[in-house]
């Protein structure tokens, strides 16, 4: 007889959908009876109250899974070492095989630097990425195969070469008054926007000589903050953003929304003036597009990120960050990395508490809908989940089962399905590498000699660019490829694939499911249970490198189906950092 596994793997392969409950089934009015003989210890979740369950409107994005794509390292399909909009094309099949809803491109717009956070155009995308046509044709195509595109929406700042800035520093009208101009370099406590313990005005205050002024700018001279109380601005980006929803994209992810509007000392992040400015932003966002996502990048606390929620009247989602550092404290024993952008209180839980658990009524405690939370592993700011797990698949399954067992919108970063590393982490540009697709030169990702980040002529150069053979070869060794991982049956990639499908199919994975993690005692088990109505999943994650020995009311059960199981499906041991996944209707 085949394993579960293998007959579950040919149903997604021929399309054949699990048996679940309707997506608008009502949650259950009490705890789902235990199977015969099982013990607290695997009780599944308890359905919480139900104020906390109400989900947001039925969005195209709850409960979705986007995966996010650096555009520059996806696909090169005309040998240029650049990846660009027709190589995500081509690739497109390939996303809808995995199972993801949407795609957020990184920014797309025309700007000097490699990674596009800094526009100097608002109108014509990235000449490496391809021609207004290109994009259309990308969003069409994706369009097609049922995946929505968001891209990434810059409001904060722009490039100094952008011709707004370069008219600004002249004095033109009214271009003049688009930044925020001084004098006098201040004194009186400005620093870091997001660390509000260092003073350093130099920091984000920078002399400009033709106008013999000091501008601001958050995220350094190159990239000046427009000034968002001018409604001149606000008018601008308001034209830009109806722009792009009437190409067809389906939303934005919005950067740095945390320092639109600057107060002061003390006042550069989280202002009223702030949170007023992205209501009225989402406000008219919605009145083009009433189901236009617009997500939130606020790098900071659960509270701080909830309040961009405004009582509906803002953004209708925003990143949990908190969710992958625990995940991370779970796998490597620490806090992992620490914020860069951001705010974080990066603590463990308190007393009892596991540390999902913990994150999840966090979320639940900020009194906004449940599935305005977005959780994630790592993006692009951040060194890659695989390189902090230091090329560990075992563990990137449990951290892949985590995340999308967790309620709310999930995003993954591109890579993280076949568990992409990088070579070090003295230089951003290693955690946004190309991605590798075969064992083929340059691992499929570009036909060229040299992938982009083998360049010596970046903006700005790199500091240096003969890391990227050898990190090849060792990831190539290691297979480290879509291709040898969808080659395996228990493969990181077949599991994310699993998992995805899981969450497209059983209610028990959305907003409206119960979620309860514990670990057993006297055992180093996680628990993870999720339940809707009669669907319940569980699973089981041993978080240690020793074998653990399964409860035996679960071993003794015989109504839970076995998804998911490394080695012999009837051990009564769990092997080190091995998980299995079990469902019953």
């Amino acid at each position: 007889m085949k394993p579960i596994l293998s007959r579950l793997l040919l149903a997604l392969a021929a399309g054949t959908l699990l048996s679940c409950q309707p997506d608008n089934a009502p949650p259950a009015s009490a705890t789902p009876s235990p199977t015969q003989g099982q013990t607290a210890a695997v009780n599944v979740a308890k359905p919480v109250a139900a104020a906390a369950l109400q989900p947001l409107a039925a969005n195209w994005w709850q409960d979705a899974v986007v995966y996010q794509i650096w555009p520059r390292s996806f696909a090169d399909s005309d040998a240029d070492g650049h990846g660009d909009f027709a190589g995500i094309q081509s690739r497109l099949p390939y996303l809808a095989e995995l199972g993801v809803d949407a795609i957020w491109l990184t920014p797309v717009f025309e700007a000097p630097s490699y990674h596009g956070y800094d526009f100097t155009e608002f109108y014509q995308v990235e000449a490496d990425y391809g021609s207004m046509a290109q994009f259309e044709q990308l969003i069409q195509a994706a369009s097609s195969k049922n995946i929505k595109v968001i891209l990434d929406l810059v409001i904060n700042h722009i490039s100094d070469q952008h011709d707004w800035f370069q008219r600004s520093a002249k004095g033109e009208a009214p271009y003049r008054d688009y930044f925020i101009w001084r004098t006098e370099l201040p004194t009186d406590g400005w620093g870091p926007a997001w660390d509000s313990t260092k003073t350093d005005p130099k920091a984000v205050w920078h002399y400009h000589p033709q106008r013999k002024q000091y501008y601001y700018g958050a995220f350094g001279p190159s990239q000046p903050d427009l000034d968002l109380t001018q409604s001149a601005v606000v008018a601008e980006m308001k034209k830009m953003a109806k722009f792009w929803l009437d190409k067809g994209v389906a939303g934005f992810r919005l950067d740095a929304v945390r320092y639109a509007i600057e107060n002061g000392p003390g006042q550069q992040a989280d202002t009223a003036q702030t949170q007023a400015y992205w209501q009225d932003f989402s406000s008219f966002v919605r009145s083009v597009q009433p189901n236009a996502l617009l997500v939130g990048e606020a790098w900071a606390d659960l509270p701080v990120a909830a309040s961009y929620y405004g009582d509906g009247k803002g953004l209708a989602a925003g990143f949990d960050f908190e969710f992958g550092y625990q995940v991370l404290a779970l796998l490597q024993g620490d806090a992992g990395v620490k914020a860069e952008f951001g705010t974080m209180q990066q603590g463990t839980a308190t007393g009892e508490q596991q540390l999902l658990q913990q994150n999840y009524l966090k979320r639940l405690a900020t009194k906004v809908p449940l599935g305005y939370f977005s959780p994630f592993l790592t993006n692009h700011d951040q060194p890659r989940i695989g390189y902090q797990l230091a090329g560990n698949q075992a563990k990137a399954k449990l951290a892949a089962a985590m995340l999308l067992s967790s309620p709310g919108t999930s995003y993954l970063y591109y890579g993280e399905e076949i568990g992409l590393s990088q070579a070090s982490d003295a230089e951003h540009i290693q955690r946004r590498a190309p991605m590798l697709w075969d064992s083929s030169a340059q691992g499929g990702f570009t036909k060229a000699p040299q992938a982009w980040v083998q360049s010596g002529t970046l903006f700005p150069p790199q500091q240096s660019t003969d890391w990227w053979p050898a990190f090849l070869a060792s990831q190539l060794s290691a297979g480290v490829t879509v291709a040898d991982q969808q080659a395996q049956p228990q493969s990181l990639w077949r599991l994310y694939q699993l998992l995805l499908q899981l969450k497209k199919t059983r209610p028990e994975f959305g907003v409206a499911g119960s979620y309860q993690a514990e670990q057993l005692a006297g055992t180093s088990l996680l628990q993870i249970s999720r339940a809707f109505a009669t669907a319940q999943t569980l699973m089981l994650f041993n978080v240690s490198a020793q074998p653990q020995q399964l409860p035996k009311a679960l071993l003794d059960s015989t109504d839970w189906q076995v998804l998911w199981h490394e080695g012999d499906p009837a051990s009564t041991t769990l092997g080190p950092w091995q998980l299995r996944i079990m469902q019953r209707q």
